[in-house]
């Protein structure tokens, strides 16, 4: 069979070669790098958690860049381009830079199995050892210890947060979630857990193996007030390092101090072979971008998009609409999967919440918008809900009900996002911002 020629082509075979999903594990995945052989000198970062992971991925690489260093940074999923998921010196990879690394991942596979996502890990890290880089920073796809990501060896890992999400592959308990993220662990490397709470199973993990342990509130930290804040760590000579009148992060949202501090902890465990200065941390702060992450668009009504899909990010995104003062109405555009805690999400925004305009997603997973109904009244709304075969159809009706001083919130899945956010850049010209 004739491999494809364009990047659609690609995603497309491997959509309907690959339709068994998710398939955690290493062997296959570990057997193909081997036959590709591709190698670099850049310092490896590996970034897992269930929040944040996207947010302090996307500081790291902003500072990096900033420093005058060549990155390379993998993400997943994407929201309106298959691109987005490659970045090389923060651009995304070309078509065709995608489709030759497709052609060798395809060719060194033989007739081993990938699945969707180990097809397109290994891709991306052929395109980044096509590159002279100084640091490659691999975001986790799902868990840490069974995924993709996890076959190459970092030189510092970072677990941002552990909630309880994809409990159908990671266990029920965040002690068995805790365990699974602590898998991105390596003895004698910096082992970095940026949650406040982190479980037994994590410390302990990271312990018996010998890892170098950094917890935040022990190990590192912030401070600080609504103009500046200060980030510290403790080195592990005695020395306490202290970094004061630091700008807030570009990125909104009342949890981005704490992915900046396990940033920062990173770059500080990484410091002999990646220096920073501190010109270059205001600088990666100052400039750091990454879409659908509490997004707030210009104009009005005010629109807010953000990809929040489990119970510990509904949480988050509650307080940062708390936060953005007072609105006559709030509208929420609201889609998600049917293994998630939506009865959890529901009752932490409802009380931000006026009116719910719920979309129908696709696929197996996807629910639909009367199911969602039902899940909703379940957590104790009753009035003012709507359904919507998508989430353009969804969007499109709160557009047209609300008023230029209400607020629109979109939320849960990558999915409900992306959609929402291809209909604003289509339609731009013809829905008018004040």
């Amino acid at each position: 069979m004739a491999l494809p020629d364009s990047l659609a082509g690609w995603l497309d075979l491997l959509e309907s070669r690959h339709a068994q999903g998710i398939q955690l594990g290493l062997e296959r995945v570990s057997e193909v790098a081997r036959r590709m052989t591709a190698s670099t000198e850049a310092v490896l970062i590996t970034v897992a958690g269930t929040n944040g992971k996207g947010s302090t991925c996307a500081m790291l690489e902003a500072v990096l860049r900033a420093a005058g260093y060549r990155t390379g940074l993998y993400s997943s999923p994407h929201l309106l381009r298959y691109n987005e998921r490659v970045r090389i010196d923060g651009r995304e990879a070309s078509d065709e830079a995608l489709v030759e690394a497709f052609k060798v991942v395809e060719q060194a596979r033989g007739d081993t199995p990938l699945t969707y996502f180990e097809h397109g890990t290994l891709a991306a890290w052929h395109a980044f050892c096509r590159h002279p880089l100084d640091a490659i920073i691999l975001e986790v796809g799902l868990g840490g210890r069974l995924d993709a990501v996890n076959i190459f060896e970092p030189d510092c890992a970072l677990v941002t947060s552990v909630a309880m999400d994809h409990q159908d592959y990671l266990g029920d308990t965040r002690e068995k979630v805790g365990f699974e993220k602590a898998g991105i662990f390596r003895a004698g490397k910096p082992a970095i857990c940026g949650d406040p709470q982190p479980p037994a199973s994590l410390v302990s993990h990271a312990e018996k193996m010998g890892a170098e342990l950094w917890l935040s509130g022990r190990d590192f930290g912030f401070s600080g007030d609504r103009q500046q804040w200060t980030y510290w760590c403790a080195r592990r000579t005695g020395e306490r390092v202290r970094r004061s009148g630091l700008g807030f992060p570009a990125l909104r949202g009342v949890n981005q101090l704490l992915n900046a501090a396990c940033a920062f902890t990173a770059l500080e465990t990484l410091r002999d072979r990646l220096p920073v200065s501190m010109q270059a941390i205001r600088e990666g702060l100052m400039n750091v971008v990454l879409p659908g992450r509490f997004q707030m668009l210009p104009g009005r009504p005010a629109i807010v998009l953000d990809v929040a899909h489990n119970v510990q990010a509904a949480g988050v995104l509650a307080e940062n609409l708390f936060s953005m003062g007072f609105f006559p109405r709030s509208c929420a555009v609201l889609g998600m999967a049917s293994d998630k805690d939506v009865e959890g999400v529901v009752r932490l925004l409802a009380p931000r919440i006026d009116e719910w305009y719920l979309a129908g997603l696709p696929g197996p997973r996807g629910l639909s918008a009367e199911a969602l109904a039902a899940r909703v009244r379940a957590a104790g709304v009753q009035d003012a809900v709507h359904c919507f075969e998508s989430p353009e159809e969804a969007y499109r009706a709160a557009r047209k009900n609300t008023d230029e001083s209400d607020r629109i919130v979109t939320f849960g899945s990558f999915v409900t996002v992306a959609e929402v956010m291809a209909v604003i850049e289509s339609s731009g010209a013809d829905e008018p911002r004040v």
